[in-house]
C-alpha cells in the first residue's frame, strides 16, 4: 500500500460533559496538528498516490471551517463531546466527501483509505481510519 500524508493544524475551544473529563468539563482551548494520510494499492498514471497540492488545499479548507471556533457554539456539534477521536472522524468524513466530489482530481478515484490523526501533544494523539 502506498501513502502520502499532508499536515495542517487547528485551534479550537470546547468543553466536555461527564466526570471522566475532570477539569476539561470547563471551557478550554486545544491546538491540534492534523495529519491526513491517503492510501492506495497502486500508483496512478502519474506514479503518485494523489496530488499533494490538492490534498493540502482540501485539508486546509476542512480544518479552516473549525479553526478559531468554540465548538460548544457550533450547531454541528450540539450536545456532542468533541473528543480528539470524534474530531478525527469529523475531519476524515469531511475530507472523504471532498474526495468523492472530485476535489482531489481524477487520480483520487483510486484511493482506498484515509486516516486522519489529531495530535494533542508530542505524547498523545488519536486517529480515525476509513475506506474511500
Amino acid at each position: 500500500m502506498f501513502s502520502i500524508t499532508v499536515r495542517d493544524h487547528i485551534m479550537i475551544a470546547h468543553s466536555f460533559r461527564g466526570e471522566v473529563f475532570g477539569p476539561a468539563q470547563r471551557l478550554h482551548g486545544a491546538t491540534f496538528l492534523v495529519d491526513a494520510t491517503f492510501r492506495r494499492e497502486q500508483l496512478d498514471d502519474d506514479n503518485i498516490v494523489v496530488d499533494i497540492g490538492l490534498a493540502t488545499r482540501e485539508l486546509s479548507s476542512v480544518v479552516g471551517d473549525l479553526n478559531y471556533r468554540n465548538l460548544d457554539n457550533e450547531p454541528d456539534f450540539a450536545g456532542v463531546n468533541t473528543s480528539t477521536e470524534y474530531l478525527a472522524r469529523v475531519v476524515a468524513d469531511r475530507l472523504a466527501e471532498r474526495v468523492h466530489r472530485g476535489a482531489l482530481g481524477e487520480g483520487a478515484k483510486g484511493l482506498a483509505e484515509l486516516t486522519v490523526t489529531l495530535h494533542e501533544s508530542h505524547v498523545a494523539w488519536a486517529s480515525y481510519e476509513r475506506a474511500l
